[in-house]
């Protein structure tokens, strides 16, 4: 069965018994997983169930009886996260090949993880969820992210932001959601350990591709000057994959970019001017933070002079 409560009582619930427990302490002991507690029960997205209840009330000394409207079969509104049956699974459109669906994947791919988190022997919760700075990342994590998942999945999402440190996270539940994205070609668990690649349906397609390696650089990439004394812009992309590193250059040189070669087995560049220019204008950024920062340091970038990479202040010293 499943409770539910007046509005506000289950959340009041969890709140008063969190006082006495950090939210990883609770989560093992009610043996769920921290997400789904802190961000599908705790908000009332989803309803506890009469087990869940009871051990809740025993634990918090309470007794919320008189709050209680109704009792719900377990198959009422089929949870995203929950037990690992077909009576409990939320249902979902599966989304066709699209320019959004592989910017989604490119980000996923980036500073995103697909888990299945067991309790025993059963899988108990399915997600993925996407980290960000709290800050730097705060408008893409709250608003780009969250409308384009709307837009491909028709679902939001839910945010947390960590008062400890300075990380977000924007976090999609569901058991369908993933076996979808799995079947897209990604692997749920450690990316590094997997050799993670970009999906083949991506990479035959150069729109699919641009939307992906946007999502890719908007998570993992960065603009800098190329040096102090060389105030020409450079896009930069990080990876300790080594499959995906290679794809995302391969990726590059097929859309008509120049990348360099893979620097200590972990960066790759795009440094040639026009180039950079052309990365904006076509790929472009989701992420405002580059976005930020590209026209801030455009702003300051010098002339090349003609014919050479070099600035005039630096021919003049030599």
């Amino acid at each position: 069965m499943r409770i539910k409560l007046k509005k506000g009582k289950q959340n009041e619930l969890i709140i008063f018994l969190k006082k006495n427990y950090s939210w990883k302490k609770l989560s093992n002991i009610l043996n769920i997983s921290e997400g789904y507690l802190r961000n599908e029960l705790k908000n009332e997205d989803r309803l506890l169930s009469e087990k869940l209840y009871l051990k809740i009330n025993k634990l918090a000394n309470k007794n919320f009886d008189k709050f209680i409207i109704e009792k719900l079969k377990d198959n009422w509104g089929q949870s995203k996260g929950g037990f690992k049956s077909t009576k409990n699974i939320k249902q979902i459109k599966y989304p066709k090949e699209s320019e959004d669906l592989a910017e989604i994947i490119g980000i996923i791919l980036g500073d995103g993880h697909v888990g299945e988190f067991k309790k025993g022997k059963k899988i108990r919760c399915y997600m993925v969820r996407i980290a960000g700075n709290a800050i730097d990342d705060k408008d893409y994590l709250t608003n780009y992210i969250p409308k384009l998942f709307e837009k491909v999945f028709n679902e939001k999402g839910s945010l947390h932001f960590s008062k400890k440190s300075k990380v977000g996270y924007f976090t999609l539940y569901g058991k369908n959601y993933i076996q979808f994205i799995k079947s897209k070609g990604i692997q749920s668990g450690n990316k590094k350990k997997n050799n993670q690649n970009i999906p083949i349906w991506i990479k035959q397609n150069k729109k699919y591709l641009s939307r992906c390696i946007k999502g890719l650089i908007d998570t993992d990439g960065s603009i800098h000057y190329i040096s102090k004394r060389n105030l020409n812009l450079r896009i930069n992309y990080t990876s300790y994959i080594p499959n995906l590193l290679k794809d995302v250059r391969k990726g590059l040189i097929e859309l008509g970019f120049v990348p360099c070669k893979i620097i200590c087995n972990k960066q790759i560049f795009i440094s040639k001017k026009e180039e950079v220019t052309k990365y904006v204008k076509e790929i472009g950024f989701g992420n405002q933070k580059n976005l930020n920062r590209f026209k801030l340091l455009r702003k300051k970038e010098a002339p090349l002079v003609q014919g050479t990479r070099m600035h005039p202040s630096q021919i003049a010293e030599v």
